[in-house]
């Protein structure tokens, strides 16, 4: 059995970060963990890298041999593209079929939650992953260290209907309440979409994670029970 977790969020989430620390971390537990590289725009990594889709294609060589741009190149070779092309999807199922439990990790910056619109934009994405993905799915809200006042974001790790739809109608147009009263039920009618925030100065925070991530892909349920053998006690 296999255990794996697909790293996903928005451009400058925090994603190779997360990849980072979760290295660090599991090393001090004598966990082994091989990270997968599927970017093929990455420039640079902290960490070792078991297998790095640039050695198969590479974001630069597609645009000079195609001549296309940055984005027609990105759809052209890169996976992570989810929202897309369903190639991220069969990649999963590949997976799935060399018996690996698998877990989406989605990374929204805590930025986000300045801008109500780009926060329910976060949801949408977070949201589509989920219904196209259909993994165990665990949404992170990251950069928590950035975040100056800790009880701003309460209202944002488990959304309401009623609180996004105030701030919307707040910050929108009148002629824009009807779209946003749909997108709020929607995230509300849902009630999937929920964040666990995380602060990479702190150790318990990614403890906390890695466990609640432990937990959708049952990791460690199909290991052996060792059992100490001890030495009966002299009467």
């Amino acid at each position: 059995m296999g255990y794996a977790q697909l790293v996903i969020g928005p451009a400058g989430s925090g994603k190779s970060t997360y990849c980072s620390s979760l290295y660090r971390h599991c090393e001090t537990m004598r966990r082994t963990v091989h990270i997968v590289n599927l970017d093929p725009a990455a420039e640079h990594f902290d960490y070792p890298v078991a297998t790095d889709i640039r050695e198969l294609v590479c974001l630069d060589d597609v645009m000079e041999e195609s001549g296309l741009g940055p984005n027609g190149a990105l759809i052209y070779c890169q996976i992570e593209l989810f929202s897309h092309v369903p190639v991220l999807r069969n990649f999963v199922d590949h997976l799935k079929r060399k018996n690996f439990n698998v877990c989406v990790v989605y990374l929204l910056d805590s930025q986000f939650i300045t801008d109500v619109t780009k926060y329910i934009s976060g949801c949408m994405a977070s949201l589509s992953a989920m219904v196209q993905l259909e993994l165990p799915h665990v949404n992170i809200l990251s950069k928590m260290d950035l975040v100056a006042k800790k009880s701003d974001i309460e209202d944002y790790l488990n959304p309401e209907a009623r609180v996004l739809l105030s701030e919307l109608n707040q910050h929108m147009a009148p002629k824009f309440a009807k779209l946003n009263k749909a997108l709020a039920e929607l995230v509300d009618e849902y009630s999937m979409v929920n964040f666990v925030p995380l602060d990479l100065r702190k150790e318990s925070s990614m403890q906390y994670l890695l466990s609640l991530i432990d937990n959708c892909i049952q990791y460690g349920e199909d290991a052996d029970v060792k059992v100490r053998d001890f030495d009966p006690e002299d009467d």
